[in-house]
């Protein structure tokens, strides 16, 4: 047990921490435009992250504690697996605690970063503000990919939902698959007279925060909830996990639901395209994913890189049901003996070998402007 930033003499209940499990990737997204300020050199800075990462004198040295979201699992077991290779004298134990959790760890400085599917609240960096001395806790935007949207219509490919249409699909208004709204999408489609059986998650979820904040930002009049882990219409069926919800469309005539499109590709699981008013409906795949994320815009304040994405965006080939999880740390106040560590691991996260490592996992590559801003604010933790 050991503590993985300064000011902190409580002993670490994560000994027991699990290199990361076995899951796909989930959700998370905001949209941001750096005020952190380091931009000149950030390109060089990536490169230099990424170097520093490939064996040299920067890698640090000991444990790195890390915990949190399940939605990133399987991208960090991969970079831990492609960092330790390259810096041998650094053990990485990232804990997929969930989202919450990993938070929790982090304010009580347990951990020296915490995965997440959203950015911090300000109550959450109130509570790291002692976990930080001299600095605050900041978001750093790491992972993304798709929410995909599920079906098991038969005879149907191709199909085409919008957002009101699936609001109203999801809150129990359109509950026949050859309904006028759906046909309207879908002219050439030959639907079935077949009721819609719609699932979501029945544990609170990143992908389900996610999925009703995609719906109440562009479909507010047909999906009047508040986004939320927990969902909250009371129409539909629950499965738990996105493999519960991938495995209910699998069997279920009728069935529609969403998840990660990891587990769409792995069940053979037929996806909708979306109609966002750009000039093709879009469909689910991790290119179209990172374009919307482009298109996003920043949040967060100084050292922050909280993004924010544009649900309703139009842009060609952006695929608008997305998320982005983050790595959470102290801009400033983290453990001097870890910090090395901390700073060559994120490094290696967000370079162009890491950013590459996990896109056949079904996450995508940040844009490069990203990129280089997250880069530039790793430079700069002290």
């Amino acid at each position: 047990m050991k503590l993985q930033r300064n000011g902190r003499t409580k002993a670490l209940a994560i000994g027991a921490v699990a290199v990361v499990s076995s899951l796909t990737l989930a959700a998370c997204g905001s949209d941001n435009n750096n005020a952190g300020g380091t931009s000149t050199s950030a390109a060089a800075t990536a490169a230099a992250g990424s170097s520093s990462a490939a064996g040299g004198s920067d890698c640090g040295s000991g444990q790195l504690l890390g915990a949190g979201s399940t939605a990133q699992a399987n991208a960090v077991t991969q970079w831990v697996k492609d960092f330790q290779a390259k810096c041998p004298g650094v053990t990485v134990n990232y804990n997929p605690t969930g989202s919450g959790a990993g938070i929790t760890s982090f304010e009580s400085g347990k951990v020296a970063f915490a995965g997440s599917d959203a950015a911090l609240k300000a109550t959450d960096v109130a509570a790291a503000a002692a976990s930080c001395p001299g600095g605050t806790a900041i978001d750093l935007p790491m992972v993304g990919g798709p929410i995909a949207i599920g079906y098991n219509v038969p005879g149907v490919t191709g199909l085409i939902l919008d957002a009101s249409t699936l609001a109203k699909i999801f809150n129990g208004k359109i509950t026949n698959w050859n309904d006028a709204a759906i046909k309207a999408l879908n002219p050439t489609a030959t639907l079935p007279n077949l009721p819609i059986q719609t699932f979501h998650r029945t544990d609170g979820s990143g992908t389900t925060a996610n999925f009703t904040a995609y719906l109440a930002a562009t479909a507010k009049a047909d999906f009047p909830y508040t986004p939320a882990k927990l969902w909250p219409a009371k129409s539909g069926q629950s499965a738990t996990g996105s493999s519960g919800l991938a495995a209910q469309v699998k069997s279920v005539k009728g069935a529609i639901s969403y998840f990660e499109l990891s587990y769409a590709t792995a069940g053979n699981i037929s996806t909708a395209k979306i109609a966002t008013g750009a000039s093709a409906p879009v469909e689910a795949t991790a290119a179209n994913a990172s374009t919307a994320v482009a298109d996003a815009t920043t949040v967060g304040t100084g050292a922050d890189l909280a993004q924010k994405l544009n649900y309703a965006t139009k842009a060609e080939g952006a695929y608008p049901i997305t998320l982005l999880t983050y790595e959470i740390v102290c801009d400033k106040g983290n453990k001097a003996a870890t910090l090395p560590a901390l700073k060559a691991f994120l490094n290696y996260t967000v370079s162009a070998a890491g950013q590459s490592s996990i896109s056949s996992l079904g996450y995508f590559p940040l844009p490069a402007a990203l990129q280089a801003k997250v880069a530039a604010e790793i430079a700069a933790l002290s």
